[in-house]
């Protein structure tokens, strides 16, 4: 791949832009808005200038409803020798362009599962792929050129190429996407008129279960009319269990004993059933999760302090897996939750207590 025009410069569009110029491509980038694509150039994504002729691949990130009109216009004036999309569904728009006649051998529909709550090309980065799942959805009649035209662009934007019906990837996104993007936004609703003094109480538990909720809704609204029947299938199983935990829950304020101890097995059941669903979602790098262990250390609000915290692992020689920040309310300072191997806990707690940190259990 030596060309690539790429069509909408938000998030995902400019990301995969500047994934694509890093690595050598001449990428044109258009948009409806040229101020966008203008601000895009800028920022190392490509030119805002038109292709001379056509290219090796035209990549559209258009919303979910411009998708079928957007690649039909590219395909008829003959843009590029390969077409796909980044939407997040992908049945819907295959079926509207197979109903324009269109010849689609030269088309692959692909989704990238990767994102951020904040949109437009200010939020992208050409590292937002690396590691992430690329959802490729070709049929029989797609030309091995265009296979291998979207294989590379994975490639080059270092995320992972997982081939699916095209339907499956949109009953999958539902679960693993939609519904939660919808259940985090209805907890996060509950505080909108909650009581100040309740509001303050708020923790790392309801910051994750809230985080996306902070989500564009146009964009959503986007998404979720283009995955409507999947997403209110999923929710209605979720009503399901919640009507009877509700029911569970009443039950343990009943005096009944027998009542009380059905309420409590109700209740179990779901609390199980999730740590089950917890378990299967994958780890780092898409592994089997592991079970790793926590080291808490109290940090001030101080610049460079968690520069300092991840030099001095690096001097322990432990790697940190992961790590979380869970802020104090009202106060200049936090807690950084380092998630570690079992073995690493003792030479990172001992060197970090040698060299001054506080520690919490």
């Amino acid at each position: 791949m030596r060309t690539a025009l790429v069509i909408g410069t938000g998030l995902i569009g400019t990301s995969a832009a500047q994934a694509l110029a890093r690595r050598g491509v001449t990428v044109h980038l258009a948009d409806h808005d040229p101020e966008q694509a203008r601000t895009a150039a800028a920022l190392g994504a490509g030119t805002d200038a038109a292709p001379a002729g056509p290219v090796d691949l035209c990549l559209v990130a258009v919303p979910p409803a411009h998708v079928a009109a957007t690649l039909a216009d590219a395909i008829r004036r003959g843009a590029a020798r390969g077409y796909l999309d980044v939407a997040s569904v992908k049945g819907g728009p295959r079926r509207e362009l197979e109903a324009l006649g269109l010849d689609l051998t030269a088309y692959i529909g692909t989704h990238p599962m990767s994102g951020r709550e904040r949109s437009g090309p200010l939020a992208a980065s050409a590292d937002l792929f690396e590691g992430r799942p690329w959802v490729l959805t070709p049929t029989r009649d797609t030309e091995t050129e265009v296979l291998n035209l979207a294989l590379e662009l994975v490639a080059l934007c270092q995320a992972v190429p997982v081939v699916m019906d095209a339907d499956a990837h949109d009953r999958a996104v539902a679960l693993v996407s939609h519904m939660p993007h919808l259940v985090s936004s209805m907890v996060a609703a509950r505080l909108e008129h909650a009581e100040e003094t309740a509001v303050r109480l708020c923790g790392q538990g309801i910051r994750d279960v809230t985080r996306i909720a902070a989500s564009d809704p146009r964009m959503w609204i986007d998404i979720l009319s283009a995955n409507p029947g999947p997403v209110a299938d999923l929710l209605a199983a979720v009503a399901a269990d919640l009507e009877e935990t509700v029911a569970a829950l009443r039950g343990l304020q009943s005096a009944d004993a027998g009542k009380r101890r059905e309420g409590a097995a109700g209740v179990e059941s779901v609390l199980r059933r999730g740590n089950a669903g917890q378990s299967r979602v994958p780890g780092k790098h898409g592994a089997a999760p592991k079970a790793y262990e926590v080291v808490a250390v109290l940090i001030d609000d101080q610049p460079g302090q968690l520069a300092r915290i991840f030099a001095d692992a690096d001097r322990a020689g432990v790697n940190v897996e992961d790590v979380r920040i869970e802020h104090a309310t009202g106060q200049q300072a936090g807690l950084v939750q380092l998630m570690v191997e079992p073995a690493a806990v003792a030479p990172l707690t001992a060197a970090l207590r040698e060299r001054g940190w506080a520690l919490r259990q």
